[in-house]
């Protein structure tokens, strides 16, 4: 393998750390709509679900894109099989522990508030009976991101190693292809997929889902492998926010919000519609990305190291949260405030004082462990990786 440059890419870092703390915002809010979730608040927020249908459009979508660029560079200085091993330890480890220790207060205030459950030391042994929630109490909850990167980054490794080895020639490519042909792309899936498969996000059978995920995981590791892609997206940002701005406008005005029954080519229209708007905000974030955000920041680094634990703990804290507010009289927008700043200020605690000084709580929790002084030369195999995506990638 060539000799690769060392180099920082600080707006894929930033990008990593603002699309992950957008899930806190996000799962708060799903405690005010209408729209199925562990507990709700006692009342309903109509006006919340506008924001929210726009960011539920890219949210995920941007965190698989992003872990897709952080696969490419993570995969630049190991061999396949360390790669496998290293998705081992950074992955299913803190998906198991959080299955065992973070996920169960979810399902056990949920289990209460459904007059189901008293108290937890009872509660807990039943997640053991291993049925899947939601009929059982065992689940993965927030965090079936982990099992589908997971589940990607080793049955595509073949496809990622060719990939990452092929000479492939960049030729020019024209900025509406880079609009219009992975929107079509997601369009046909979407069309072909979305009603046959609706989301479950349980793996079996979620390949409406998977079509999506995998698209721009891959995506995502092209963007690497072709850095003119990159500069092409930069130019053309303005265009994809045109394009943005106007499909969105059309499925809030003719879609979202109406009472209107799709079916056949109406439907087809709307799903290329909503895929193609997302495809559309994914250019514009990548966009505005490359253009604004390739600079160093004191706290980027200590950031991006603490997102990882941050997603793993930050849905038992809201639903914790949530559970003892619901019957609060207060505003919709006071506890949505009170709720996210909480689960910041508890997470920042949490994983700063709590799980990073501490080897044995780092690693369950997908942080590399910390070396002892005199143990943290490189060796020379690692003299020349590229680090491009600080911290700890997923």
């Amino acid at each position: 393998m060539e000799k690769e440059i060392k180099i920082r890419r600080y707006e894929f870092d930033w990008l990593r750390v603002l699309a992950f703390s957008l899930l806190i915002f996000y799962h708060t809010g799903m405690f005010f709509v209408s729209w199925e979730w562990h507990i709700k608040n006692a009342a309903i927020s109509e006006t919340l679900e506008r924001p929210m249908l726009f960011m539920s459009q890219w949210r995920m979508s941007l965190i698989f894109l992003i872990s897709g660029v952080g696969v490419y560079f993570a995969m630049g200085y190991r061999s396949a099989g360390t790669f496998a091993k290293d998705r081992l330890k950074r992955i299913l480890v803190p998906l198991l522990v959080g299955m065992l220790l973070v996920v169960p207060p979810q399902v056990y205030f949920e289990r209460v508030v459904q007059g189901s459950a008293t108290d937890y030391l009872s509660f807990y042994p039943t997640i053991f009976a291993f049925e899947p929630y939601p009929e059982g109490n065992f689940s993965w909850h927030h965090l079936w991101y982990l099992a589908y990167i997971f589940c990607y980054s080793l049955l595509l490794l073949p496809l990622l190693v060719y990939i990452r080895k092929a000479n492939i020639k960049q030729e020019h490519i024209k900025g509406w292809v880079l609009l219009a042909v992975p929107a079509l792309w997601l369009s046909i899936g979407g069309v072909l997929l979305n009603e046959r498969f609706p989301a479950t996000n349980a793996l079996i059978d979620d390949w409406a889902n998977h079509f999506l995920y995998i698209s721009v995981f891959l995506i995502g590791f092209l963007l690497m492998k072709m850095p003119e892609l990159q500069e092409r997206i930069r130019s053309i940002r303005w265009y994809s926010i045109i394009a943005a701005l106007t499909t969105v406008t059309i499925l809030y005005t003719f879609y979202w919000f109406q009472d209107t029954n799709l079916a056949g080519a109406d439907l087809a229209v709307y799903h290329v519609l909503k895929q193609s708007n997302r495809w559309f905000w994914l250019m514009v974030i990548l966009g505005f990305a490359l253009q604004h955000l390739h600079f160093k920041s004191k706290h980027l680094a200590r950031a991006n190291e603490m997102v990882y634990p941050f997603y793993i703990l930050h849905q038992t804290l809201i639903v914790a949260l949530g559970f003892y507010m619901r019957d609060l009289n207060w505003s919709i927008g006071t506890k949505f405030t009170f709720i996210s700043l909480a689960t910041f200020i508890l997470c920042f605690i949490l994983v700063r004082y709590l799980i990073m000084p501490f080897n044995w709580l780092r690693v369950p929790f997908g942080l590399k462990p910390r070396h002892k002084a005199g143990n943290t030369a490189p060796t020379a195999a690692l003299a020349h990786k590229q680090v491009a995506v600080a911290g700890n990638k997923v």
